[in-house]
C-alpha cells in the first residue's frame, strides 16, 4: 500500500492510526500542502484525488480518498484488529462518534476553511482563532456527554475503534490551538489511554518523515 498524506492532516493522521492499529506496512508519499501552492492541487495529484485533499490510499489498482471509507477498507482487507465492530449497535455508536469528529468538526476547522477566512474574507487572526475554539469546544461538548453514556477506557467501551481514530486528531489540533479543555474530563481521560498505545505513538504527526518540527 501507499499512501499520499500530510504530517498535521488530521484525515492522514486517522489513516495512519489505522494501518499501525493493523500493522499494515506502507510506503508513505509526502504532499506538502503549502509548498509552491499546495502540491495537493497538481494535476498529477488530483488523478488520484479530484478533490485536491489528502489523504489518498493506492492499494494496487485500488486507489481511495476519504480517511473513513480508507478505514472501513481496511477492516474488508485485514479483520482484525477491527476499527469498526461486528455488532450492529455497536457498530453505529462508533461511527456517529467518529462523524462527529470527522464530518461535524473537521472541515470547518481546517486548512482551507481557515484559509478563506483570512484570505478571501479577510478575517483577523484573532477571529479566527475565536472560530476555531468556538466549534471546537461545541463538538467536544457533545461527545463528552457521549462519553458518559457509552465511553469507557476508550470511546465505545473498553476496545479502540474508528471513534478514537477521529478523536485523538481533533484533541491533538484542540491543543495546537490553545483551546481550553478543563471542562473535557471524560474526553481527555480517553485521549491519554489512545496516546498510551504505541500504535498511536507511530502515527503522531511529529513522527512522521515529512514533519516539520
Amino acid at each position: 500500500m501507499k499512501l499520499f498524506g500530510y504530517w498535521r492532516s488530521s484525515a492522514s493522521y486517522r489513516v495512519r492510526i489505522g494501518l499501525s492499529l493493523k500493522g499494515i506496512a506502507y510506503d508513505y508519499e509526502p504532499i506538502h500542502l503549502l509548498r509552491s501552492g499546495g502540491e495537493q492541487r497538481t494535476s498529477e495529484y488530483k488523478t488520484l484525488n479530484p478533490a485536491g485533499l489528502v489523504p489518498t490510499l493506492v492499494d494496487d489498482t485500488v486507489v481511495l480518498n476519504q480517511s473513513l471509507a480508507i478505514l472501513e477498507y481496511l477492516d474488508s482487507v485485514q479483520a482484525e484488529p477491527r476499527l469498526v465492530p461486528t455488532d450492529p449497535v455497536a457498530a453505529a455508536r462508533v461511527r456517529m462518534m467518529a462523524l462527529d469528529m470527522a464530518a461535524d468538526l473537521q472541515p470547518i476547522t481546517n486548512l482551507r476553511i481557515l484559509q478563506y477566512l483570512t484570505g478571501t474574507l479577510e478575517i483577523e487572526e484573532g477571529q479566527k482563532m475565536d472560530w476555531i475554539h468556538h466549534w471546537v469546544k461545541t463538538a467536544f461538548q457533545a461527545y463528552e456527554l457521549r462519553l458518559a453514556q457509552w465511553g469507557g477506557r476508550y470511546s465505545v467501551g473498553d476496545t479502540v475503534s474508528m471513534a478514537d481514530i477521529c478523536l485523538v486528531p481533533q484533541v491533538y489540533n484542540a491543543q495546537r490551538f490553545g483551546v481550553d479543555l478543563t471542562d473535557f474530563p471524560r474526553l481527555i481521560a480517553v485521549y491519554d489511554n489512545l496516546q498510551a498505545l504505541d500504535a498511536f505513538q507511530r502515527a503522531r504527526p511529529e513522527a512522521q518523515p515529512d514533519a516539520e518540527v
